[in-house]
């Protein structure tokens, strides 16, 4: 009988093929706890299997791994039980993964880090990160990015797993998106407690970004801004906006003449904190097929309260 040669990498090598996990999916129809679904949901499994199951990390609800027997389920909850193998915990220092989906997931990107690749770096950023994360699954998976964050800037961001969801968010933009909220430190006292800001943006040979009067010169943007607290020489703002341009909120806070807080390509002095101070807290959409209501909050960094004197 001839023996057969472990896989190797070298060029020509025969390579196992693709193995796809047995994944069954269970949605709820009424609220309950994990395992008591679980038990209920898989009659031919007993039940020390289905407990070994969650012990090994084979169960994920809405796309995360979970182990607590109790977890409390509502009908808008979707289980998957992994046959196969474990599901892998997603973890890296510099991105959270919020949520995930058969067709989007929702990350917490933090500063200094490209939402996707440019001229000059095309690995280490966030699509990257995620990309290789769905492709753990399974390598013939895909993502889209469906909007960006500037690289200086933390927070919520959306990626689509297939073309369908990225078109239904992309094209559909003002009407899917319900609410995207940013908190943001800016330098010196804003005196009025809200405010709107309304200009036409436009950019300029050395890609600054900059105001202009004239509507033929740029394109609109709205900014709306609420106070949410005072210190010396800082205050800490919420905003929303009606509009998304490249670098909206910090040209808009310049234009208020309280640029962000480390903000020296517009205007800052000073950077106290050794980064940008913006943050996106808030994302609120609609689901591109379920079409849920998805609402996603993330605290403001601690080092945002610091500027502003603390809570």
């Amino acid at each position: 009988m001839p023996r057969i040669s472990p896989v190797t990498n070298r060029p020509g090598a025969q390579k196992a093929p693709f193995r796809p996990d047995v994944i069954e999916t269970y949605v709820p129809q009424q609220d309950t706890t994990l395992l008591a679904f679980l038990i209920e949901s898989m009659p031919g499994r007993k039940r020390t299997t289905v407990k070994e199951l969650l012990k090994y990390n084979q169960v994920a609800v809405n796309g995360m791994p979970v182990t607590q027997h109790d977890t409390p389920l509502t009908p808008d909850d979707t289980v998957k039980v992994n046959l196969t193998r474990e599901f892998k915990v997603f973890h890296h220092r510099r991105v959270k993964l919020v949520y995930e989906d058969a067709d989007l997931l929702v990350i917490e990107k933090g500063y200094g880090l490209l939402s996707m690749g440019n001229d000059k770096v095309s690995d280490g950023t966030a699509y990257t990160i995620m990309r290789d994360w769905v492709k753990w699954e399974n390598p013939r998976n895909k993502l889209f990015i469906v909007h960006r964050l500037d690289r200086d800037t933390s927070g919520l961001m959306m990626m689509a797993k297939n073309e369908n969801a990225k078109e239904a968010m992309q094209h559909n933009w003002n009407n899917m998106v319900i609410s995207r909220k940013y908190v943001c430190v800016v330098e010196g006292y804003v005196e009025k407690d809200e405010g709107e800001i309304r200009s036409y943006l436009a950019e300029n040979s050395k890609h600054e970004v900059y105001s202009a009067k004239n509507p033929d010169e740029g394109k609109l943007a709205v900014t709306r801004y609420k106070v949410v607290k005072r210190g010396l020489g800082h205050t800490m703002v919420e905003v929303s906006l009606e509009t998304g341009r490249k670098n909206q909120i910090r040209v808009h806070m310049k234009e208020l003449g309280h640029p962000i807080a480390g903000d020296r390509r517009y205007g800052a002095k000073a950077s106290i904190i050794h980064r940008l101070a913006l943050h996106a807290q808030t994302l609120r959409f609609v689901h591109p097929v379920t079409r849920r209501d998805m609402n996603f909050d993330t605290p403001v960094p601690g080092s945002f309260w610091k500027l502003v004197g603390g809570k």
